[in-house]
């Protein structure tokens, strides 16, 4: 039998950070949650941040009690979310709180960076779908608002990337990551620092990038004191839907889509290769994959919806469960009212009920006046909008789809895999729940040598992975084309 491997797995979602010890014997993968800590944003004189420095000493706390659970770690490795980034200046100092996606420094700079580079020009070059927060258009904020910062800055590091360089002193990007920026062309595998030259931003700040699976080196001597001095820190897929992608337990044959979803849901396919034919209006967003594939998807709203809805209640004094929402949810009428879940009004946190029922009421939709009616409404609308994506990536790709794979969060939600399949008429495999989780341990797990292919990643993740399967119900889909008619015509 194989050395067992042991290894402190971090993941950070914009709700939440967990940080998971997995061990490997050579067949088998085991995974357990260590420590589970809060992610808030802060809201300092008008604009939201991300409280890294609270979120190093709660990484910090979680990889303790690795230690101590497993008493011997041989790697760390962490994936988080996408867009969000930290400067450095020469001597490696955080200038400053990382902005958080959804402040609204990028209100209208999207059309200010249009002016400069053209739509067409952006997405022949990135593949990247078009989004108010991509780290472009958040850099080309925060260098309208403070350009004199940009003097002092040596290094931009994406959120994760940040981390690693906390943990191992290396100052590097990661693929997966890289490619969320619009500002990397996925095409061309590289930055493109012409895009920064015209809008006036040094191109300079941006790092070298890594492979998913890269071995960045051992921790900083103080840290190796307390957890180990034979922990390499590896950098996983970074992006937390690159590791949720590389865990899906799928074969290798083409026809399977996935919905990683959460807070953000993300729809699409895995391909070989960047495809760059969406038009502009509906353009899909060519993220980079483990072992060069690319993750051809378009960003959904997400259950952010209902997570916002649920806050503005409890501020209310209606404090609901999401398990009491779904509940109320099925006791309201199906289809009563439908929305567009990507309205830009729902990108804020906020009154999310008041802005779904004015939303409604724009659209000639009747209006709920329950929380059950407005969580049902959220609810239906994702399922017609993650069918409408799957069609459209079927028919730009030439896939003909046979399988849905739902990973995340979303995979324990069995009302919305029921609804899912029969909208879709697709077979509906859920599962893994912590998909993030396990993906950032297959990757680990590269960086140790242990596992060297695609083929190899996707076996072990089958084999460790409990899956449920859903097929479509007779008579459900008619109903949900009815809907889905309607849907289109919002």
């Amino acid at each position: 039998m194989a050395a067992k491997r042991n290894l402190a797995v971090v993941d950070l979602g914009a709700e939440s950070g967990r940080v998971f010890l997995a061990s490997y014997d050579g067949t088998r993968l085991a995974i357990q949650e260590m420590h589970r800590f809060p992610n808030r944003a802060v809201s300092i004189l008008g604009h939201l941040y991300w409280n890294v420095p609270t979120l190093w000493q709660e990484i910090l706390q979680g990889l303790r009690q690795a230690r101590m659970a497993a008493g011997e770690l041989h790697s760390v490795g962490i994936d988080g979310w996408g867009v969000d980034y930290g400067l450095l200046d020469a001597s490696g100092q955080l200038l400053g709180l990382p902005f958080h996606y959804r402040d609204t420094r990028t209100e209208s700079m999207m059309q200010r960076v249009f002016a400069r580079v053209s739509r067409e020009t952006l997405y022949s070059r990135t593949g990247i779908q078009f989004l108010p927060f991509n780290t472009l258009y958040q850099l080309a904020a925060h260098y309208q608002q403070q350009p004199g910062l940009f003097a002092y800055i040596d290094r931009l590091l994406m959120v994760p990337d940040l981390f690693h360089y906390w943990l191992s002193g290396e100052r590097v990007g990661e693929y997966t990551n890289a490619t969320t920026t619009q500002m990397w062309s996925v095409p061309q595998k590289r930055w493109c620092p012409e895009l920064l030259d015209t809008l006036g931003i040094p191109a300079h700040i941006l790092p070298p990038v890594v492979e998913p699976g890269t071995n960045l080196g051992p921790l900083l001597p103080e840290l190796a004191e307390e957890l180990g001095a034979g922990v390499r820190v590896i950098a996983p897929a970074t992006h937390d839907t690159g590791s949720a992608i590389a865990a899906i337990p799928a074969n290798d044959a083409a026809g399977w889509a996935y919905v990683s979803s959460g807070t953000w849901s993300l729809v699409g396919l895995e391909l070989p290769a960047p495809l760059l034919t969406s038009g502009l209006a509906d353009a899909f967003t060519n993220e980079g994959g483990i072992f060069s594939t690319v993750r051809y998807l378009r960003n959904v709203m997400g259950l952010w919806l209902v997570q916002e809805c649920r806050n503005t209640w409890a501020r209310a004094g209606e404090d609901y469960s999401y398990e009491e929402l779904v509940r109320l949810s099925q006791q309201s009428p199906a289809f009563g009212a439908l929305l567009k879940p990507d309205e830009p009004a729902f990108l804020p946190p906020g009154d999310m009920p008041a802005r779904i029922r004015r939303h409604l009421g724009e659209h000639g939709q009747p209006v709920p006046d329950t929380p059950g009616g407005i969580v049902r409404c959220i609810l239906e609308s994702l399922i017609l909008r993650y069918r409408q994506v799957l069609e459209m990536a079927s028919q730009a790709s030439g896939t003909t789809l046979h399988t849905v794979h739902v990973v995340g969060g979303g995979a324990q939600n069995t009302l919305l895999n029921r609804w899912l399949t029969d909208a879709t008429g697709l077979p509906v495999v859920a599962g893994p729940v912590e998909a993030s989780t396990l993906g950032n341990a297959l990757m680990q797990l590269v960086g140790l040598g242990e596992l060297n292919s695609l083929a190899e990643v996707r076996s072990l993740a089958r084999s460790v992975t409990q899956t449920q399967l859903f097929l479509p119900q007779p008579g459900e889909r008619a109903r949900w084309d009815d809907a889905y008619a309607r849907f289109l015509a919002l």
